[in-house]
């Protein structure tokens, strides 16, 4: 734009298998570490095969790269409709670009701290929004600034996006363009607990490049008085329970009168409802002397700010039966459910497992548990909240019980380290109350002592959750101050910190969000948004996490089927939670796809094999899948996505039962994917469940040389030495042969292609034929690997051209580039290119920089350079622009291999 580069594309291309989305942005992250001048200006990065394109931010990691579904914001784009066209139509016209520019990036700082040095490390993370957020925010304002006008309905509506696509962010967003729009109106932002106030507030602060201002949290009710009465301007966070009257008034003070105020409700529902009014009874010394009207929280805060517009947020839908609802805040402005945000991949699934057998729950607390479902509500009076305390104090003495606890602490030990094979990740456990968090904490390190640590810093298991002098000691030396829970939150969200376990009894249940938590243990009764909420947090995307569990140890599964339904009957898409028996379904289903697959083929042997006779049959069933039809991708897509479910099915007793075959299937597979030209779909990180289960399948005390057992002899010197050759010439698995050459080669080449672009251009062009030809079955198991191996040897000479004609690498690279064009070389001869390389080679080493690529001027200075040498040697006028072009693209390579130099 006006020439300074705000988007960056890298497009790989659509023919070639390996050119995939992953590999474009492996791409970009090279760019960057070569020539960071590039991304000085960068707001957006943009990586496509041709079939897929991502947008994501220059510091985002290629999970958070996402798809750009529609061009105007209104229809989706059909599914086989061409991603990136959707994309550049949706996102880069200019009105569109210039708007996300401005309203739709912005930066915040993570904090890290090395747990040896204690150096805390500051990174500014750039965050840029997702299609759903842009055209959600836009809605919003739109009708935001139709509602706040003069006689408009001061209701702007409601933002339903589901837990986990950023619906935080998405009110940053917002609040960012209507303080632009409205010039500077005073925003305030309401939610009905403290830590969830805690929490938004600490993304709003640490986004107020974006919001022009820094937001301010009301500390009373007096100080929200005072921020409120001012002309204009502030970004104000504070609680619904600070707006109750003072002494039994039925009307709550006017706070302001001023018409350009918007109040975001958080978590619009019933606390943030109700304009009715209720008789309640008036008490002294626990009598009653008479009785007062109460009402609703919504009407209390239009008593104080009568002009103001609403706007509700919420993760979960809000009761269509409610007619609350409309009356408060409006009609839904936007819908992103679950289905889409599966889809998209800005969620993962979550999925259900009871193990309310495993622990004793007696018939007594099913019953109370049932009976307080149906009274439990989120705010109540106090006099109307004394039954339900009652059975809540009751139910807790039963679940509480000494031993249902260390029973319960031995299940949630055994279920967390069994599902740590398989899949490394972080747990929450939900407790009913503090004692009970506490009772769980105490038996849970009696099994495992070594988790237990005083030390904030320290320890693998801890509590989160406050206390008071009432509590007892044993209670309070777990109680967190603001700063404490704020580091053992950081502690949580990094993944290599050792701090894998959290006891919580309210805290973290809404809003925290830490996406390597994959497990959540429920021992709570919890119904509804509760519910629906709470169960959220385990499902963030994070690396090849494929999905959330929630194990459920109190009997929520006829609440969670509630939820389902009324989520379902509000316009919803897509499942809150699947069962886990759903896991365990796929996993034997896939189970008999991957055994049709090797159907013919025996591995019985395996399981009672030594580890160099495992090898030895992981090769044999390799060479197997190669001679089936396109049997090497059915194989690795089946066996992938049995290693998901079999993830996800863990530890249900069927996962037993198979885990032996299962791990064969994945070490075939992990060996098949060592052949592949490159990673197409991410780095190692990426793979935690193969590896642990390969590193089960094949443990052993010996020292296993990896090339016997495949059949060769270990080479000495070079990997395409004559006598190396000679070994692959006569393996015995010949389909191996192949794609191990295959391998080999084409990774040879990309070596060689940082310093000969045009001879490695030559060598692949060759290897790639020979491979169609073999394809197309034009030559045999025979002929293809006696073709490979002349290519390998191809190569081996193409190393020693320099030395035999007196050139340097350097030199011999630029020979090859002009040497492409026939008609130069019968004009000129041998000789005449030598000494035209070497003066090239000379020319351009002496003025190219690491960065000449992207400068203009440098590179327009290295052209003339050439064209002199060129037409000093009489080099063809008609062939030079060609010759020219290859030249620079070779020492834009060869720029990168001496800056490292």
């Amino acid at each position: 734009m006006n020439g300074i580069p705000l988007v960056i594309f890298e497009l790989k291309s659509p023919t070639d298998e390996n050119a995939t989305c992953y590999k474009a942005f492996e791409q970009l992250q090279a760019y960057k570490a070569t020539i960071p001048g590039l991304f000085t200006y960068n707001e957006i990065c943009i990586v496509s095969d041709g079939l897929e394109a991502k947008a994501g931010s220059l510091t985002a990691p290629y999970s958070r790269f996402s798809v750009w579904k529609t061009k105007d914001g209104i229809n989706e784009a059909p599914k086989f409709s061409d991603e990136l066209s959707t994309l550049i139509h949706g996102l880069c016209t200019p009105e569109t670009l210039i708007d996300y520019i401005q309203n739709f990036v912005t930066y915040e700082k993570t904090q890290t701290e090395d747990k040896v040095t204690h150096i805390v490390k500051v990174e500014t993370v750039k965050k840029i929004a997702a299609y759903h957020q842009y055209y959600a925010v836009n809605k919003a304002v739109a009708s935001t600034m139709e509602a706040s006008k003069a006689g408009g309905t001061k209701k702007a509506g409601v933002i339903w996006h589901t837990q986990g696509a950023g619906k935080s962010l998405s009110m940053v967003f917002y609040t960012g363009k209507i303080v632009r729009r409205m010039h500077n109106p005073t925003v305030l932002i309401i939610n009905d607990r403290n830590d969830l106030d805690d929490q938004l507030y600490d993304t709003f602060a640490g986004n107020s490049g974006l919001l022009r201002q820094p937001p301010k949290q009301a500390e009373g009710c007096e100080d929200l008085e005072t921020l409120l009465k001012v002309a204009s301007g502030g970004i104000i966070f504070t609680t619904i329970q600070k707006f109750i009257p003072d002494k039994d008034k039925s009307v709550y003070e006017l706070l302001s009168a001023r018409d350009n105020i918007v109040v975001i409700a958080d978590e619009a529902h019933r606390t943030q409802y109700g304009f009715n009014a209720k008789l309640r009874d008036i008490k002294e010394n626990g009598e009653v002397v008479g009785q007062r009207i109460a009402y609703g929280f919504a009407k209390y805060i239009r008593d104080a700010l009568p002009y103001a517009t609403f706007i509700g947020f919420t993760g979960t839908p809000v009761e269509r039966q409610d007619a609350n609802t409309p009356a408060v805040f409006g009609n839904y402005i936007d819908i992103y459910d679950i289905a889409q945000a599966v889809e998209d991949k800005v969620i993962v699934r979550i999925f259900y497992e009871s193990r309310l057998a495993k622990v004793n729950l007696t018939e007594e607390g099913k019953q109370l548990v049932e009976q307080f479902d149906s009274e439990l509500d989120e705010v109540g009076e106090a006099d109307e909240a004394t039954a339900a305390k009652m059975k809540w104090a009751k139910l807790e003495a039963i679940v509480g019980n000494e031993e249902r606890i260390r029973i319960l602490a031995n299940d949630i030990v055994t279920h967390f380290e069994e599902r740590q094979k398989v899949i490394e990740g972080k747990a929450l456990v939900v407790a009913m109350s503090r004692r009970i968090a506490v009772a769980l904490y105490d038996a849970i390190i009696k099994l495992r002592p070594e988790w237990h640590n005083d030390d904030l810093e320290k320890g693998i298991i801890k509590i989160v959750m406050t206390s008071s002098s009432s509590d007892g000691a044993a209670i309070q030396r777990h109680h967190t101050t603001k700063s404490q829970r704020k580091a053992l939150a950081l502690r949580l969200k990094d993944e290599n910190d050792p701090l894998k376990i959290v006891i919580v009894r309210d805290m973290w249940l809404t809003g925290f969000d830490a996406p390597c938590l994959n497990t959540m243990y429920i021992d709570k009764p919890m119904k509804d948004h509760n519910l629906m909420q709470a169960i959220a947090r385990v499902n963030r995307v994070f690396k090849d996490k494929p999905g959330g569990l929630i194990v459920d140890y109190i009997g929520i599964a006829t609440n969670l089927k509630k939820a389902l339904g009324f989520y379902a009957e509000s316009g919803g898409k897509g499942i809150p939670a699947e069962t886990h028996q759903k896991a365990v379904d796929i996993m034997l289903e896939k189970l008999e796809v991957v055994r049709g697959i090797l159907h013919g083929f025996d591995y019985s042997s395996f399981f009672s094999s030594v580890v160099r006779d495992k090898l030895s049959l992981i090769l044999k069933a390799e060479d197997f899948i190669l001679g089936i039809y396109d049997g090497k991708n059915r194989y690795v897509r089946e066996v992938s996505l049995l290693g998901q479910s079999y993830a996800l099915a863990k530890p249900d007793p069927a996962t037993f039962e198979h885990a032996e075959e299962i791990a064969f299937f994945q070490a075939v597979k992990a060996r098949l994917t060592k052949f592949e030209t490159s990673g197409g779909g991410g780095d190692e990180s990426y793979d935690s469940v193969i590896r642990n289960i390969v590193n089960l399948a094949i443990s052993s005390d010996q020292v296993v040389d990896i090339f016997s057992a495949a059949g060769l002899e270990k080479p000495e010197l070079s990997i395409l030495s004559e006598d190396f050759l000679k070994e692959i010439e006569g393996m015995k698995y010949k389909n191996v042969a192949i794609e191990l050459l295959k391998k080999l080669l084409s990774d040879e080449i990309k070596i060689r292609s940082k310093h000969n672009l045009a001879k490695s251009k030559t060598l692949m062009e060759m290897l790639d034929g020979a491979i169609k030809r073999y394809q197309n079955n034009l030559l045999t198991t025979a002929e293809i690997i006696e073709e490979l191996i002349r290519i390998a040897r191809e190569i081996n000479a193409a190393d020693k051209r320099g030395e035999d004609m007196g050139l340097s690498e350097d030199e011999l690279a630029f020979y090859d580039a002009l040497e492409t064009n026939d008609s130069a070389v019968a004009v000129l001869g041998d000789e005449q290119l030598r000494a035209i390389a070497r003066e090239v080679a000379e020319k351009v080493r002496s003025n190219a920089t690491i960065d000449f690529a992207i400068k203009e001027t440098a590179r327009a200075r290295i052209i003339v350079m050439v064209r002199r040498v060129l037409n000093k040697y009489g080099y063809p006028p008609d062939k030079q622009p060609a010759t020219i072009d290859l030249i620079m693209k070779q020492a834009e390579n060869l720029a990168d291999v001496w800056s490292v130099k």
